[in-house]
């Protein structure tokens, strides 16, 4: 932990969900408000990707984090992604750009992105991860880190090969934390064994966990204490190995409340812990999907036949969870429009499970969207 001293508090603010305008581009102008408000209160932890809303991520942070604000006032997170590179020459380059679209001259933070067992192997492959330990040594890295999506078993054999990783970032909440396919706890005890420090994305579940159904919502009501998020984001940060908990926020107003509960952090106490518990059995006794909209099943092409694959997910959850029949005019309207497939015309190639940090059986849950939404 003393080695990451540099960053203040638990709370960091994730760039994947930045509030946008009509016209698909950021809002510059309130992304420039939730800076000044994050740092104003004592926090200074950013984190993008080149990926994160198709390159605009990286280029909102220059204009509105650090074209405005000393290099030492904020700490700045970028990283590796496999889609960008294909050989060891392409990662400079690559990285060289990014510095360029973030205005920086060197990250605080540099991730191999989205690590699993077949990304391991493309990384080891092309060499990434020395590239990645050189540039450290040249001074354009500080610390060399691991974003993670797989099972705990292979995070230990990424750990062992490379000990030189500094910090992981795992998928960390209450609703995966006993889950067979995230295996959050296990994951974090990985990191323990390891001595590496974690930090969290998706506390939320790509805010899941922030619009609950009816029955769990009156389970948090009966707490009279915080918001929906204030539990989830708590929870994650309550145990000793955290560092730093993300929150991808779209919003000043979610902006306000995450820093009201973090400023002054204090872990879940066990009223809170029994209330999340319960939280977690009404949505295991709802037939739902647990999807957290990271988009990376239609990012790059993934999709031959440009499903809507978060969005179809996040409709049927809608109508399965709060009983809303307006799922079916968005699906048939909307979602299914203007040169995008309906899910019954999936091909089942599988190319969207195989990038699925979830590993979610996405061809089987699409047919049961479809006996859902096109019957």
């Amino acid at each position: 932990m003393e080695r990451f001293e540099m960053i203040h508090k638990k709370f960091g603010f994730g760039c994947m969900r930045l509030p946008m305008l009509e016209n698909e581009e950021v809002d510059l102008e309130q992304v420039c408000q939730m800076a000044d408000y994050f740092l104003e209160h004592g926090f200074n932890y950013f984190d993008t990707a080149h990926g994160y809303l198709g390159g605009k991520s990286e280029l909102a942070l220059k204009a509105c984090l650090t074209s405005r604000y000393p290099r030492e006032r904020y700490i700045l997170t970028d990283k590796l992604t496999a889609s960008y590179f294909e050989k060891e020459e392409d990662i400079r380059p690559f990285f060289a750009s990014q510095l360029e679209a973030c205005g920086v001259d060197y990250f605080d933070f540099y991730l191999m992105h989205a690590q699993n067992a077949p990304t391991f192997e493309k990384f080891k492959k092309c060499r990434a991860y020395e590239t990645a330990f050189a540039l450290k040594e040249e001074g354009k890295v500080r610390h060399v880190g691991i974003s993670f999506h797989d099972k705990a078993e292979v995070l230990d054999r990424i750990l062992t090969e490379y000990p030189q990783i500094e910090i992981v970032q795992i998928q960390f909440n209450y609703l995966d934390y006993e889950s067979a396919a995230v295996e959050s706890r296990k994951v974090y005890e990985v990191c323990e064994k390891h001595d590496k420090p974690v930090l969290v994305m998706e506390p939320v579940k790509g805010g899941n966990l922030a619009r609950l159904p009816e029955e769990a919502q009156a389970i948090l009501d009966e707490l009279h204490g915080g918001s929906n998020a204030s539990y989830a984001i708590r929870f994650a940060a309550g145990f000793p190995n955290i560092r730093v908990v993300l929150s991808g926020m779209s919003s000043l107003e979610q902006m306000k409340d995450n820093v009201s509960f973090m400023e002054d952090f204090k872990p879940l106490d066990e009223r809170e812990h029994e209330a999340v518990r319960k939280v977690c059995d009404v949505f295991a006794s709802k037939q739902i999907i647990p999807c957290t909209s990271c988009r990376y099943c239609v990012d790059e092409n993934s999709c031959p036949k440009n499903i809507r694959i978060p969005d179809i997910f996040a409709a049927f959850n809608t109508k399965k969870l709060f009983g809303d029949w307006n799922a079916d005019f968005y699906y048939g309207a909307v979602l299914t429009a203007e040169g995008h497939s309906k899910a019954s015309e999936c091909l089942k190639c599988g190319k969207c499970e195989r990038v699925c940090p979830q590993h979610l059986p996405i061809r089987e849950y699409l047919q049961q969207a479809a006996a859902e939404f096109e019957h």
